[in-house]
């Protein structure tokens, strides 16, 4: 009597093991559907937003569509916020997250990470006319930073004297005074730079020197191998084929800069 109840309840239990386990878009199950489910930031520009039509656009989407293009499927774009990106690539509600995330110790016990796609930094900025490689060339310069960032943290460790640092209440209020004149370099993301040559392209902004890194990467489920290893491929050719470049140039103005890869 014991032995046929404990082969029903094996059975049982066999029977459900199937409908439990979640189902894994690895790279054959995404050619097989002939679609892919991708998270890009939902307002977060120039990596992603909403443009004045209504369509989503941005760095990180650009790269999705390069993605979907090089699979041959097609594209679903699913707009996520920051707290989103890793919670819907475990429960499968999409397939990658290309969403400006940097990777680190702690997410990497979560999800995979492919080689970096995109730049992400801290950095001064200013006109081509001014000679500037480090923090020593911005002596006798007035310096426009946002009060309380980590720019603002890191440039103030390293400056030496003379340099006049000016801090601001916000971002806004900090590029308005670099286009205004009011500032000599702005030190900020480059995110926001990129926000300056997207409305002022004749101004002729130029990354001087970086003051801190952190690149973006692509995040693919775990156990996902095939599809983290044609991504890292992916990369790979379109870092050598010239198109991220030209993707950098669209939406950060500038050229794509040496990336980590793992």
């Amino acid at each position: 009597m014991l032995k046929t109840k404990l082969k029903s309840l094996v059975a049982a239990l066999a029977l459900t093991l199937p409908l439990a386990a979640p189902a894994q878009a690895d790279l054959t199950d995404i050619l097989e559907a002939g679609v892919i489910k991708i998270a890009v930031p939902e307002s977060f520009p120039p990596f992603g937003a909403l443009s004045m039509e209504g369509e989503h656009e941005g760095y990180d989407v650009d790269v999705a569509k390069l993605v979907a293009e090089n699979l041959g499927v097609e594209l679903e774009l699913v707009p996520v916020v920051s707290k989103q990106r890793i919670p819907f690539l475990e429960t499968d509600r999409v397939d990658l997250v290309i969403s400006v995330m940097g990777a680190n110790p702690e997410r990497a016990k979560s999800i995979w990470f492919s080689a970096a796609y995109a730049p992400f930094f801290s950095g001064a900025f200013a006109t081509a006319d001014k000679s500037i490689s480090s923090p020593d060339d911005l002596v006798g310069m007035k310096v426009g930073l946002t009060g309380g960032t980590l720019e603002d943290l890191e440039l103030t460790k390293t400056a030496p004297e003379g340099v006049e640092i000016i801090r601001f209440g916000d971002n806004a209020a900090t590029l308005s005074a670099f286009t205004s004149g009011q500032v000599d370099v702005l030190v900020s993301g480059n995110t926001a730079a990129a926000q300056i040559t997207d409305a002022n392209p004749d101004i002729g902004l130029e990354t001087k020197f970086i003051i801190k890194e952190s690149p973006a990467f692509i995040g693919v489920k775990k156990g996902n191998y095939d599809l983290l290893q044609w991504v890292n491929v992916f990369i790979l050719h379109k870092k050598l084929g010239g198109e991220l470049d030209e993707i950098s140039q669209k939406w950060l103005g500038q050229p794509l800069p040496p990336l980590p890869t793992f």
